[in-house]
């Protein structure tokens, strides 16, 4: 027998059913779907230090289990002494099982070593079915060890569904786990 991670079966077994009882689908191939998850930091002093890139590159690689990637500028600016194919970030695209690993991970051991948390907001839909969230300390995933940070800083995380609309999104994510913000 392979290996199903906790959510993806949870998705097969209860969820696929809840969203089509809650929205009225006529086949289960309408229910929206997580398509991937990407994770991606800017770093903005690696103009003048090199090495802060391969740090982010190597927490990244480490938070979520798949190698990262370098981002580089797609153009020049002067101001912020930035030339065209410099690295200024990573970013990791999850799809498959390790996503599922990874929304399982954020959400059971990660958001909650969040300080004072309450839930996420929900006003991070972008109008066609896909999440933006902000992280702003990586010490709350559990694989970063704190005493080798050599500086705190936050990430964004996008959900990419299948989904048309926010709504059908945000019940797909909560229904995944995720805790939103009650109004």
């Amino acid at each position: 027998m392979a290996y199903i991670p906790r959510l993806k079966q949870e998705y097969k077994d209860r969820i696929v059913s809840a969203l089509t009882e809650e929205f009225g689908y006529q086949n289960v191939m309408q229910v929206p779907k997580l398509k991937k998850i990407v994770v991606s930091r800017g770093v903005g002093a690696a103009v003048a230090d090199k090495k802060l890139i391969d740090h982010a590159v190597d927490e990244l690689t480490r938070i979520t289990g798949q190698k990262a990637v370098s981002t580089m500028s797609k153009k020049d600016v002067a101001s912020f002494k930035l030339r065209k194919g410099m690295p200024i970030g990573a970013k990791v695209t999850l799809r498959g099982e390790r996503m599922y690993e990874f929304l399982d991970r954020l959400v059971t051991s990660a958001l909650p070593r969040v300080r004072d948390f309450n839930g996420i907001k929900a006003n991070g839909f972008d109008g066609r079915g896909n999440y933006n969230l902000g992280v702003t300390e990586q010490i709350i995933f559990p694989e970063i060890d704190i005493d080798k940070v050599n500086k705190i800083s936050g990430m964004d995380i996008t959900f990419v569904t299948s989904a048309e609309t926010d709504k059908e999104a945000k019940s797909l994510l909560t229904e995944l786990g995720l805790p939103f913000k009650k109004n």
